[in-house]
């Protein structure tokens, strides 16, 4: 588990204020599997999913970054949530599927000129004697705007995305698991949304001037 404990270059662990975070969010809590409940929580709520800040650069996808900015994506929120674990003294590491989403708004869809989701995120946490799985990604008040179903996590049962939104349409489907890891495997991602994503390079390429 050793590994699943330590900070990495993306899972900064040891930064002061994912700490400070990580700390606040437990609170009292001494039972590792309400600390992980309450952690989770803090980052699903805490930090604003955006699907359109996507830097996939180390420095970008670092779960510090992440806290600073209040917002970030799938991966951003993961890694943060896997930190914040390990901080408190909880094995983490990072799970990724492909993932096929059937409520992708338009602006998202022209992006990526697909409904698959390639590398979705979540951070998978050893409790007991498993590793149970739980997706941090969409806050509340965006499962509110969007009719889509708040993730709860129970320390004992995976929490991925709900396979039916709030009237019973088909939200989110897993179409390929990818494996789990101890830090962001950023150049298999980058790799693949090269691929997979004909707009990925201009958009990476807007984002940096607007940078600079």
């Amino acid at each position: 588990m050793k590994e699943f404990l330590e900070p990495t270059a993306i899972i900064d662990s040891n930064n002061e204020q994912v700490d400070r975070f990580a700390l606040d969010g437990i609170g009292d809590a001494t039972d590792p599997s309400e600390r992980a409940i309450r952690l989770y929580h803090r980052v699903r709520d805490g930090i604003r999913y955006d699907p359109f800040s996507i830097d996939m650069t180390v420095k970008g996808l670092r779960a510090s970054t992440t806290l600073v900015a209040g917002r970030g994506w799938c991966v951003a929120k993961a890694a943060l949530l896997a930190a914040c674990c390990r901080a408190a003294g909880i094995p983490a590491r990072v799970g990724f599927a492909d993932v096929r989403n059937h409520l992708s708004t338009d602006r998202m869809h022209r992006f990526m000129q697909t409904d698959v989701f390639y590398w979705h995120g979540y951070t998978a946490i050893h409790l007991g004697d498993a590793w149970v799985k739980a997706t941090p990604a969409f806050n509340i008040e965006l499962c509110r705007r969007f009719g889509v179903k708040a993730l709860d996590f129970d320390g004992q049962h995976d929490a991925l995305y709900h396979p039916l939104d709030t009237v019973g349409h088909r939200h989110m489907e897993y179409i390929r698991y990818r494996g789990e890891f101890a830090d962001v495997p950023v150049d298999d991602i980058v790799s693949t949304f090269e691929r997979r994503y004909p707009l990925y390079r201009k958009w990476k390429q807007l984002a940096e001037n607007a940078g600079s």
